[in-house]
């Protein structure tokens, strides 16, 4: 089975961590017998050398990542304007390089992740190639543009266009089904996690590579964004450290531009001794973040399948987290973590109760690890056979299977 996978949720050497859960999906299903794919992962083209979008134009426009060919096509987009129009400047953007990598890799199926714009445009190329396309809604494409202006006219569109809708929460199928696309057109799978990346390892000697104190700790990993809730979670450490009875340190892990306010509101809580934050870290070495710490937090207010939950839980850390998303389907037991609301007296009175619990570690480690991305792939291959298999039938049928 030859894929194209179409999305610019993907990793490239300019920014490595970015979409990390798109390519490890991908690469693991490359693995599987018969399987092979090649991707696109358009970059928006901006012509400037100043600004933090002048990234882009250092971005190859083609590479090779695990073993997997990535185009990095240029689309043309105008920030914060036009946003109706973003799909149809994808599709056009990418036809060229798209229609390059069919004539010696024929693709049988395009995979699209990200319902807009990228859902939108790998439906234009499915519509021109004749191919079937599934698409893969991730969280914020649904939580967050449903809510924008004209905007849920087109992920309707998608959804209602695509052969397959893959949601990664259960929370996330329930959210699309209120958009009126049939319940039985959308399968979940979950994001999975690598065991052999984020496995239990000795915290006392994590925090010395580390150079950490040997303090109690809370790890947070995320971009720095307001979604994401670390000014939330300051204002709730700093509540637990005027009554916990402990030595405790926070560690913020990761990168964006929340960063400035974020680092005034730790000097006016005076946590400049307490707070770290450390800045983006490759994938490959967050496994240490988390074994250094005795709990990680997600203070996020949406969520689709957050990795950063299952990446702690596999290191044997538990998590305490908002119920929003499809958290709750990963911290299905108090034995592994514990839901909170979202606000700075809930989030500090369950961080001290989960330090002042013991904890399993292996328990927890070996509960992630039934949550692989060996799985995932395999759950994926079954969906796409199951779309080309029903295409072969409606060739047969003259077109006259009603879709499910």
């Amino acid at each position: 089975m030859k894929v194209l996978v179409f999305t610019n949720l993907y990793p490239n050497h300019v920014a490595p961590n970015y979409g990390v859960f798109v390519k490890e999906r991908m690469t693991h299903f490359a693995e599987l017998k018969g399987c092979s794919i090649k991707v696109v992962a358009p970059v928006p083209y901006y012509p400037l050398n100043f600004g933090w979008r002048s990234r882009f134009n250092r971005v190859a426009r083609y590479e090779v990542r695990d073993g997997i060919e990535v185009y990095h096509p240029r689309f043309f987009m105008t920030p914060k304007f036009g946003m109706m129009l973003y799909g149809w400047m994808m599709f056009l953007s990418v036809l060229p390089i798209v229609t390059k990598i069919q004539k010696h890799f024929d693709f049988d199926l395009i995979d699209a992740h990200y319902v807009y714009p990228d859902g939108f445009a790998a439906i234009q190329l499915g519509r021109f190639f004749n191919r079937p396309v599934v698409v893969s809604a991730r969280g914020s494409d649904i939580n967050l543009f449903r809510t924008l202006h004209l905007i849920p006219r087109l992920l309707r569109y998608v959804l209602f266009k695509a052969d397959r809708v893959i949601a990664v929460s259960q929370a996330l199928k329930s959210a699309i089904v209120e958009m009126g696309v049939v319940e039985n057109k959308i399968v979940t799978i979950p994001n999975g996690v690598n065991v052999e990346s984020f496995y239990p390892f000795e915290k006392e000697s994590a925090r010395k590579a580390l150079a950490l104190p040997n303090r109690k700790t809370i790890v947070s990993v995320g971009s720095l964004t307001d979604n994401k809730g670390f000014e939330l979670l300051i204002k709730a450490f700093r509540r637990l450290l005027d009554s916990f009875d402990a030595d405790l340190q926070l560690a913020i892990v990761g990168d964006g531009p929340s960063r400035a306010k974020l680092e005034k509101l730790i000097a006016s809580l005076e946590l400049q001794a307490r707070v770290r934050l450390v800045g983006a870290v490759p994938h490959d070495e967050l496994r240490l973040w988390y074994c250094a710490a005795d709990l990680s937090c997600l203070a996020s207010a949406q969520e689709g399948w957050p990795n950063v939950v299952l990446e702690s839980l596999a290191c044997g850390v538990p998590v305490v987290a908002t119920s929003v998303g499809g958290i709750p389907e990963i911290i299905a037991s108090n034995a592994v973590g514990l839901l909170t609301a979202r606000n700075e007296r809930d989030i500090a009175d369950a961080l001290g109760v989960a330090l002042n619990r013991n904890w399993r570690p292996q328990e927890i480690a070996a509960y992630a690890a039934e949550h692989t991305w060996q799985c995932t792939a395999t759950k994926l291959l079954n969906v796409f056979h199951a779309v080309l298999e029903r295409g072969a039938l409606e060739k047969v049928a003259g077109g006259n299977i009603v879709q499910a």
